[in-house]
């Protein structure tokens, strides 16, 4: 299999896992705190990945690449995890998910401004529309009843979006599934912390679907995920492979149906479809 190939399978298996991650985490706050979980979260990942590091005696970052490493920590390990574990008290994964279908489109965003290129003004006209598509999709659900989760969940693809872009530029020198576990590791003396402080006094009321949330969030979502993921970035190109995410929400609904009985509406497929075709519009004229 050449470089290329490798970049796709690679990334097309990272997508799949973090599919599951709004589905998990909705299991995961139904009994743990939002705080709390993203802590532990943290903390349990930062913990395999500094093992890994010593273990393989990767390089240490330069200097010039902790700012760099900050912004990854503060988008993918703290910001999206607590901001998504904060709305999902408010609206279940399936009705989360839709928002994923503006998180290549985000992506795509940062990756301008940190490169410097000038989009098509078409770039921008699919940019606009698939936030129309996910506006009315909110506004139709009964926008006031959700108005907090719907920003939470908008919050959440921003950051995330900065630290998919950092992370996949930084990648380049530093290596795929290093940029992670040294982002984790930068994190850890806060979160770790910060975990035992926001601590449950008693876990007898954890059922055993939040604890296989948390495990799954720890393990595959901040961790495993971003293997496959940064790999995939790093060997097909981040513009090329970035479009894999489109196919995200897709998995996640069937994820949100198979283990959460939650229902998936015409209306959440049909939002998602306008927001995953005005993504790939934008990404089309993004050069």
């Amino acid at each position: 299999m050449n470089k290329t190939a490798s970049g796709w399978v690679n990334g097309f298996v990272g997508v799949v896992i973090f599919a599951g991650s709004l589905p998990a985490t909705r299991a995961a706050v139904m009994d743990l705190d939002p705080v709390f979980l993203t802590c532990a979260r943290a903390a349990i990942a930062a913990s395999l990945g500094l093992a890994l590091l010593l273990v393989l005696r990767q390089r240490r970052p330069a200097p010039a690449e902790v700012p760099s490493l900050a912004v990854v920590v503060s988008g993918v390990v703290i910001g999206f995890p607590l901001l998504t574990a904060l709305a999902l008290q408010h609206v279940s994964s399936a009705h989360s998910i839709v928002f994923l279908g503006l998180l290549p489109l985000c992506t795509a965003i940062f990756g301008v401004m940190r490169g410097g290129e000038r989009p098509r003004p078409a770039f921008w006209l699919f940019s606009l529309l698939g936030s129309a598509f996910v506006a009315g999709y909110a506004a139709r659900g009964g926008i006031e009843a959700s108005l907090k989760g719907d920003l939470l969940m908008l919050a959440a693809v921003v950051v995330c979006g900065l630290g998919y872009a950092e992370g996949a530029r930084l990648s380049r020198h530093l290596g795929g599934w290093q940029v992670i576990s040294w982002a984790l590791v930068l994190a850890l003396p806060v979160m770790l912390p910060l975990t035992l402080f926001t601590m449950p006094a008693s876990f007898e009321h954890v059922s055993a679907s939040a604890w296989f949330g948390l495990a799954y969030v720890s393990l595959f979502s901040m961790l495993i995920g971003f293997i496959f993921w940064y790999r995939g970035l790093a060997q097909g190109g981040i513009a090329a492979v970035s479009q894999l995410q489109l196919l995200q929400p897709f998995f996640g609904f069937g994820l949100a149906a198979a283990f959460l009985d939650e229902t998936v509406s015409a209306t959440m497929l049909v939002a998602t479809l306008g927001a995953v075709f005005c993504v790939a519009g934008a990404r089309k004229f993004a050069t």
